[in-house]
């Protein structure tokens, strides 16, 4: 367990700090069922995780708001029959001594002592619209208090989204969440190094992705944090591709997309290397350009400067580059105020990272993109993909000179934002031609 109680405590009464007296009702994920009486491996809810390091299904934390502030675990009890075939429950009095709640009580008496906690309180906070079933249980004790109105008890006027308050403060990571990050980074660019050194030709993709998974776990990591792209050849040009099933050739180029969740907390980083340890003409030329932007989006990456700098940067890069390349025509700025850069990169060049692998918070404030400051944490990762023309494509799009045809190329790091600049969290993956190659050359 890598949970520290004061920690979730402090930022329970951050939230109180930031938020009018109230009710705070937060549940956990559901457990997902995979097949008949198979269930998926549960993973919390990120928010809940993030207030209560509970890790348990079946739990809701309640927080009274105000000047009495007072935080409420409801959770699964004991049941040592249960524990035979489903393994360790915390159960109330544990979890309120190891997690820090004022108090807990089994999840069975939520629905009564909900319709207590409601009482005289001005506003509510939930996830509205996260889970309709939870929606009408909520509204379901609110109607319970109403019935009692004759009695002076009065309901909640006033229902709020908890969530915004909430992301914003998971926005800004303090240092225990930068050390699991900085060593989920660790691990992940290890694996990928792995990657490089074993895959071979006549391997299936889904071979290369058991050597991640297997270094993910024997790290310490139970799970990656998403599921691995492993895209080879004309495969890397799809976003999103996740069959894994395709036979390797000699020459082709390798796509990985993929990193550990530990604790909690993800790592997202994606490599591009040749099957065979060496970049063709082609594909280096490509590769280069994107390491390129990659490099224009990091100098944009430090404190005060607007989110979308560094995506900007890494546009102008790209659009240069294949102008340069021959593969568009006319000036950079026109082809920017165009978009025709995105019949190759029609992606954004970084997101959020946290408890979620495309973690919450907002990415402009007042109508305009945000500021970073120190504590932030995101990605970087520009690409090229080259596709064949499709009968419908839009009629600026341009026909892919041949020798680029099939060729994705994506390259990601997971930065923080210092107070000076950033600190990139995977460079350990190699990511030059030359280390690349020198890599896979053992």
């Amino acid at each position: 367990m890598h949970v520290k109680p004061e920690r979730q405590q402090s930022r329970r009464a951050e939230l109180n700090q930031r938020l009018p007296a109230g009710l705070l009702i937060l549940p956990t994920a559901r457990s997902k069922n995979r097949s008949n009486d198979s269930d998926f491996p549960f993973r919390f809810d990120s928010g809940f995780y993030y207030l209560t390091g509970f890790p348990e299904p079946e739990a809701v934390l309640v927080q009274v708001l105000g000047d009495a502030p007072k935080s409420i675990l409801f959770c699964q009890p004991k049941n040592e029959l249960r524990e035979i075939w489903e393994g360790f429950l915390f159960g109330p009095d544990a979890a309120r001594e190891q997690f820090g709640f004022d108090e807990a009580y089994p999840i069975e008496q939520l629905d009564d002592k909900l319709v207590e906690l409601i009482a005289d309180q001005p506003r509510l906070y939930f996830p509205i619209g996260y889970d309709e079933k939870w929606d009408r249980r909520i509204l379901g004790w609110v109607d319970r208090v109403k019935a009692r109105a004759k009695t002076g008890v009065t309901a909640p006027s006033e229902f709020v989204d908890a969530r915004m308050a909430i992301d914003e403060m998971r926005l800004h990571k303090d240092e225990d969440e930068i050390a699991i990050m900085r060593e989920a980074g660790r691990i992940s660019s290890e694996a990928h190094i792995r990657a490089m050194q074993t895959a071979r030709a006549g391997q299936f993709e889904y071979e290369v992705e058991a050597e991640l998974l297997y270094h993910f776990y024997k790290n310490g990591s139970r799970y990656p944090a998403y599921s691995s792209i492993v895209a080879s050849g004309a495969n890397a040009t799809c976003l999103h591709y996740q069959e894994n099933n395709r036979k390797m050739a000699q020459g082709d180029l390798l796509l990985i997309d993929a990193g550990c969740e530990l604790h909690g907390y993800a790592a997202d980083i994606t490599r591009t290397f040749p099957i065979g340890g060496k970049f063709s003409g082609p594909q280096k030329d490509i590769y280069q350009l994107v390491l390129a932007a990659m490099q224009a989006g990091f100098e944009q990456v430090k404190p005060g400067i607007r989110r979308i700098a560094y995506h900007d940067a890494a546009v102008r890069t790209l659009t240069q580059g294949l102008v340069d390349l021959g593969i568009l025509k006319g000036t950079v700025d026109g082809l920017i105020e165009t978009e025709a850069y995105k019949q190759f990169y029609m992606h954004g060049t970084g997101h959020w990272l946290g408890l979620d692998v495309h973690d919450v918070g907002e990415y402009r404030m007042d109508g305009e993109s945000r500021l970073l400051a120190p504590g932030m944490a995101l990605t970087v990762e520009p690409g090229l993909y080259f596709r064949p023309l499709l009968a419908d494509s839009p009629a600026h799009y341009v026909q892919v000179p041949e020798q680029f045809l099939h060729i994705g190329v994506r390259i990601e790091d997971d930065l923080i934002v210092t107070g000076s600049g950033h600190e990139n969290l995977t460079a350990l993956a190699p990511k030059t031609v030359a280390d690349i190659e020198a890599t896979m050359a053992g």
